[in-house]
């Protein structure tokens, strides 16, 4: 005896690659499972305008390697106001939906918490690139960002290499740096500056000049947007030691593109945990993975809770940059 017949699904907030495995995953879960399963169009604006239709097998057919959201995803003013949340729930209940589950940030729970006290059923799948989610090791999209910043800086080192110069890289992460931290780490960044760390500019300007004159050929700085626009990194360090760096802005690129398998992999294992919970009778719970297992966290905790900042890789950076 299940505790939900029927679920929806949408997505919202900002895209990240692996939202359509995510999607995939719920759908078939639900179906091996006995339960219908809906589509909610454009978010929670779609949710209030009623653009819910029902979804198959074939509705989710050659989606897991593409990036975006099949059930496409937008910003509702609208249902930030408690009127707009009761009309949400009241269009679920009245296609006599039990269960919902959300894929998006931090925006996204926000608006899961709120249908969760007004007695719908909710999940909550962490679809971001920033993994700024609490209570995961890392969100859907994550590592896929990731890997587009590290093929970019791998392009731009051979070109400053080849002109000896320095290089800016702004990358997204207004209030998180940890697309920034991974990938710096992970391509032997020179600097890498986030919003949970102080900077000096002078500073970074005089280590630049040091490693040039003992005969470094290129420098390169990835900025999260949190700590500050690439332009004005780059200015200020010219203004300290009269090196021009060269400004490269990735911005929705790092949102695009086909899903790494490990966010193939992720979503999946979240679609289907997120299925498996609502018929077991759980609700108003966040899906993640911590240490590889799977856990489903009370989504108030979680929409409430700061992701601590990883200090101890930003520290290993800072050591093998020298």
């Amino acid at each position: 005896m299940t505790a939900v017949k029927s679920i929806a699904v949408l997505t919202s907030g900002g895209d990240s690659q692996g939202m359509n495995a995510a999607v995939r995953a719920v759908v078939r879960s639900a179906l091996y499972h006995g339960v219908k399963v809906f589509g909610v169009q454009r978010g929670y604006q779609g949710l209030i305008n009623n653009d819910i239709t029902e979804m198959d097998l074939r509705s989710v057919g050659d989606i897991i390697q593409r990036g975006g959201t099949i059930l496409q995803t937008a910003r509702s003013k609208e249902f930030t106001t408690p009127e707009g949340q009761q009309l949400g729930a009241e269009n679920l209940r009245n296609r006599g939906i039990d269960g919902l589950i959300v894929i998006g940030g931090d925006g996204s729970y926000q608006g899961a918490n709120k249908l969760s006290k007004l007695g719908i059923k909710t999940m909550g799948l962490p679809g971001t690139i920033d993994n700024d989610i609490a209570f995961t090791d890392f969100t859907i999209g994550f590592d896929t960002a990731v890997s587009i910043v590290v093929d970019a800086i791998n392009k731009l080192r051979d070109t400053m290499t080849s002109h000896e110069r320095s290089s800016v890289v702004e990358v997204m992460g207004r209030h998180c740096g940890e697309i920034a931290l991974y990938a710096g780490l992970a391509s032997g960044a020179e600097t890498i500056l986030v919003p949970e760390v102080p900077h000096d500019c002078q500073e970074i300007a005089k280590r630049m000049s040091d490693n040039f004159a003992h005969g470094k050929r290129h420098s390169i700085i990835l900025v999260a947007e949190g700590a500050g626009k690439g332009d004005d990194i780059a200015r200020q360090i010219m203004e300290h030691n009269g090196i021009d760096a060269r400004v490269t802005v990735l911005g929705h690129i790092q949102r695009g593109g086909t899903p790494t398998h490990t966010d193939r992999i992720l979503a999946s294992r979240l679609g289907d945990f997120a299925v498996r919970r609502l018929i077991e009778g759980d609700s108003g719970k966040s899906c993640g993975v911590i240490k590889g297992e799977l856990v489903a966290t009370d989504i108030d905790l979680v929409v409430n809770t700061k992701r601590p900042f990883n200090m101890e890789l930003y520290n290993l950076a800072l050591r093998l940059s020298q």
